[in-house]
């Protein structure tokens, strides 16, 4: 039966080295994706500051369900010397991968849906985030909600709150999880560095 998913790579509050892996991430995603036959393809693509970096990319991706999908969830490593800051000491860079069902595979109407924009929490000092660009969905008949800050686009935050709201359905009706998913923005600030789900390293991006 075929599926429909999202896959989100975002480097979270990394640095451009992990743009860098995004971008390289997003290749061998996509890739492989090809050689098992799942249509794949890049919905939205946040630039990072430097050229072929990505701060985030949003793919959409149809097909049977394969470990195209699941075996990229979680925390990705890259090994490797930065290639933007010479002599940097740091080696290890993490990137972070989540699935999401589409917003079309929903079952509500938009009328039904009440969305709220509000400046990103974060650290004090010149990385306030001083523009609206959080987003919080509330599902009106439910009271169920979502919410998406990572990204400095509100329109792709915008997406990600709308799939997130369909995930949280998902764990109500399935009744393995009562409370509302607590906000991404959290999750990235907390990747699991201890246990990635794949690693790759060096320039030409092989996975160890």
């Amino acid at each position: 039966m075929e599926k429909h998913w999202w896959v989100q790579v975002t480097s979270g509050r990394g640095p451009v080295e992990c743009c860098w892996v995004v971008t390289r991430l997003v290749e061998t995603i996509l890739r492989e994706a090809e050689q098992q036959g799942v249509q794949a393809e890049i919905i939205e693509a946040i630039a990072g500051e430097k050229s072929r970096t990505n701060k985030s990319v949003l793919i959409s991706m149809k097909g049977a369900e394969t470990s195209v999908t699941k075996q990229w969830v979680g925390t990705v490593q890259w090994i490797g010397e930065s290639q933007f800051r010479s002599g940097h000491k740091r080696k290890n860079w993490f990137v972070g991968v989540e699935l999401y069902l589409p917003p079309e595979e929903t079952k509500w109407s938009e009328k039904e849906l009440k969305i709220e924009t509000m400046r990103a929490s974060g650290p004090g000092g010149q990385h306030v985030n001083k523009v609206e660009s959080a987003v919080r969905v509330t599902h009106i008949p439910t009271g169920i909600t979502a919410t998406a800050q990572e990204e400095r686009s509100q329109m792709m935050n915008k997406k990600l709150a709308i799939a997130r709201l369909g995930k949280n359905f998902e764990l109500q009706a399935d009744k393995k999880n009562k409370s509302i998913r607590q906000d991404r923005w959290q999750q990235h600030n907390e990747l699991e560095r201890g246990n990635p789900v794949r690693v790759f390293k060096g320039s030409k991006f092989q996975e160890r």
